[in-house]
């Protein structure tokens, strides 16, 4: 109050002009904008000056750059940069002192735009690290705003894992380190990548330096592939093949893990370097052969899952990592080279029973036609020799017919048992693989599990009739139906074939006999044994002629002899005529005594 009566008052104050409004200093208005000028910083269009944000909101932030009014710029302008606060010190772009409103107006983008390049380059020669936003999503990567040039980040550079979905990504404001930069085309290429691996690096050299044989490790699942899983162990990367995921079989290791999956993981092997890591999953838990049931042994029944067909078997796992297999020779009783795939497939829940187990090797071997009985133990009471069955044919030689008369049960049929007649040369001739054929058992081999089989015995040998009508020297029709070099086959009646070599197919007039030629032929030999008929067509009029030949010869001797007889007669008559003249003279004599 004292300083106050200090004062002295204006003795030239105008009151009518303060009253007014008025300037109420005996200063000029003109004196006072100009003192007020000088307070005000120097600005001027289209130039890029330092502002300080001195409020901001959800959509714009104010700006003082020290000018007579505050400058708005929008929120977006700032997005990838979204730590800004009241206080932080920014640029702008000039680009009106003074709308219609009187309003400043003023613009970061461009400000940003106007020293980017120069800030880009900088940052590349510094390895400086900057902040961008991602913008939008393009071919190969994404668009990011790097003071306020739109740059490009490969797909590749994002993360050190593989990234699934890019479009996560989009809106993110992230630190990046420039890598390259096309001067002619002003082309800047960014990278998140490379900041983390050198973070990871230094990571990686630590966990490196503390590996060891049996470790246990948490790692995250960074990529599954058809061969196993690899593994990030935070910065360095492991493989657990998909041997190593279960102790049951695995056909797709997504079976076990999934994408992003922490666990935990035992060291298995890894090189000298470091750089190959092995790890296993199904190590952490106890093998399964161990928990086995201590009293499953031979010739338990057990049930299982075909996991696995091969052609010479297939693997059952009775219990997860447990597995026995079943050979094909134990899959039938059957002798027939077949395939397991012929008995099951992959997902078929079977019943077997244990043939042998071996818990320190961990193998156990599996039949299922032990769940039936052998039909070979009871072979006799069930086809006894004589007995009439059908069979199915299964396979060809060239001496005879394999067939099934049930499953496990096999015979042979000899190319000459299948006819009586026919000359079979083989099987195929006769019946074909798959048919059915009727058989009777001829032979029981037990020991080696074979029956010797009959066809033709089902009907009675025609042989013996044959007997009694191709009697030799007997005359029968008979046509040529095939022609070797030995003579020809000739069929005869009856459905007998019979044999003419090339002599005994020549006919009367000097010809030979041609195929297809129906001509007489004479049985010159008959073997009921061997089943043979020889035949000759030239013996019919051969024989003819030597008869005819024969009968002359007994008509000249017939002739001769009447002529003896008749010379004889008359001698004889000559005696006798003697005798009875002796005979009267005789009479005379007595009658005169």
């Amino acid at each position: 109050m004292e300083n106050l009566k200090n004062i002295a008052p204006i003795e030239d104050f105008n009151w009518d002009a303060y009253e007014n409004g008025d300037a109420v200093s005996n200063v000029s208005k003109e004196d006072l904008e100009k003192a007020y000028d000088s307070t005000l910083n120097k600005v001027n269009d289209r130039e890029v000056v330092d502002g300080t944000v001195i409020a901001m909101n959800k959509r714009e932030v104010v700006v003082n750059i020290g000018y007579k009014s505050d400058g708005i710029i929008p929120l977006s302008e700032f997005r990838y940069n979204p730590d800004l606060k009241v206080g932080d010190t920014v640029e702008v772009y000039i680009e009106n002192q003074e709308d219609k409103k009187g309003q400043l107006i003023l613009s970061h983008k461009k400000a940003r735009a106007t020293r980017s390049w120069d800030r880009v380059n900088a940052a590349l020669e510094n390895e400086e690290i900057i902040k961008g936003y991602i913008k939008c999503r393009t071919k190969g990567g994404m668009i990011v705003d790097v003071f306020g040039i739109e740059a490009f980040l490969p797909g590749s550079q994002i993360d050190v894992k593989p990234i699934r979905d890019y479009d996560v990504f989009v809106g993110k404001t992230m630190e990046f380190k420039v890598v390259k930069i096309n001067q002619e085309f002003k082309n800047v290429v960014v990278s998140h990548k490379a900041l983390i691996e050198a973070e990871l690096e230094q990571q990686k050299k630590e966990i490196i330096s503390k590996l060891e044989k049996g470790q246990v490790l948490e790692g995250t699942v960074k990529n599954i592939t058809s061969y196993g899983v690899f593994i990030d162990l935070g910065g360095v990367d492991g493989l657990i093949h998909i041997t190593d995921l279960s102790w049951g079989r695995v056909s797709d290791p997504r079976e076990v893990v999934q994408l992003d999956q922490k666990l935990n993981v035992v060291i298995l092997d890894f090189d000298d370097e470091k750089k190959r890591i092995a790890l296993g999953l199904k190590q952490l838990t106890p093998h399964p052969w161990d928990a086995l049931d201590p009293n499953l042994k031979v010739g338990d029944h057990v049930k299982g899952k075909v996991v696995v067909m091969a052609d010479y078997g297939a693997f059952i796992e009775i219990a997860p990592g447990v597995e026995g297999l079943i050979h094909v020779s134990e899959m039938s009783w059957s002798q027939h080279l077949r395939s397991a795939q012929d008995f099951m497939k992959v997902g078929d829940e079977v019943e077997a029973v244990i043939l042998t187990l071996d818990r320190d090797e961990r193998k156990m071997s599996l039949g299922i036609k032990q769940l039936k009985a052998d039909p070979w133990e009871t072979i006799e009471e069930k086809y006894p020799v004589g007995s009439k069955h059908t069979a199915k044919v299964r396979n060809f030689t060239n001496f005879g017919v394999f067939v099934e008369i049930e499953e496990g049960v096999d015979g042979l049929i000899h190319i000459s048992d299948l006819s009586w007649t026919k000359k079979i040369k083989h099987p195929s001739e006769f019946t074909q693989i798959g048919a059915d054929i009727e058989v009777v058992v001829l032979e029981i081999d037990k020991e080696n599990r074979r029956l010797s089989l009959g066809h033709k015995q089902l009907e009675e040998n025609p042989w013996d009739v044959f007997e009694t009508v191709f009697t030799v020297g007997s005359v029968h029709e008979g046509t040529i139906i095939e022609m070797l070099d030995k003579g020809a086959v000739v069929a005869l009646p009856y459905g007998v074939e019979g044999f003419a070599t090339p002599k005994h197919l020549v006919k009367e007039d000097g010809s030979q006999a041609q195929l297809e030629e129906k001509l007489p032929f004479k049985v010159i030999e008959f073997n009921k044994d061997a089943k043979r008929i020889i035949l000759s067509h030239s013996r019919i009029f051969e024989d003819a002629a030597k008869a005819e030949e024969k009968a002359e010869k007994k008509a000249k001797k017939s002739s001769k002899k009447e002529e003896t007889l008749m010379i004889q007669n008359q001698a004889a008559s000559t005696t006798l005529g003697d005798i009875d003249a002796l005979a009267a003279l005789k009479e005379q004599l007595e009658g005169k005594k």
